[in-house]
């Protein structure tokens, strides 16, 4: 998750046209906590955890699944483990999910040009429409 914060601008076109929700099993107040401490510019999907991230106008979204419902749903969930896996969804601005990467390889740098590409294809160029 670090490198998300840290290529932010460059993987996310500094949040033109991309949003990114990142969707974790621990719950809401634990997800903020860490955020916190790890300088996370994150937006809690949890109205009430999200205030003070909304006042400095974070560009993420973070969720809690603490349920599973949603790992469960995108194959992510590893019962052995009672986790998810990291895997990532490039979804397009028609919906639809464009580019799958699973797992993530969150380590390694190639990962991360894949995922730039993955974007670029789904995301209007800069002044098409803006």
């Amino acid at each position: 998750m670090h490198a998300y914060r840290d290529q932010y601008a460059q993987l996310f076109h500094d949040g033109r046209n991309v949003v990114l929700i990142a969707i974790s099993l621990d719950l809401a107040d634990t997800l903020a906590a860490w955020a916190r401490d790890d300088e996370f510019p994150y937006l809690f999907a949890s109205d009430t955890l999200a205030a003070w991230a909304r006042d400095d106008e974070f560009p993420y979204l973070f969720a809690s699944d603490s349920g599973g419902v949603i790992g469960k749903t995108y194959g992510a969930h590893n019962p052995k483990f009672g986790l998810d896996n990291r895997n990532l969804f490039v979804v397009g601005p028609d919906g639809k999910i464009a580019h799958v990467m699973a797992p993530f390889r969150e380590i390694d740098p190639e990962a991360y040009k894949e995922l730039a590409g993955a974007i670029d294809r789904v995301t209007p160029k800069a002044g098409a429409g803006e």
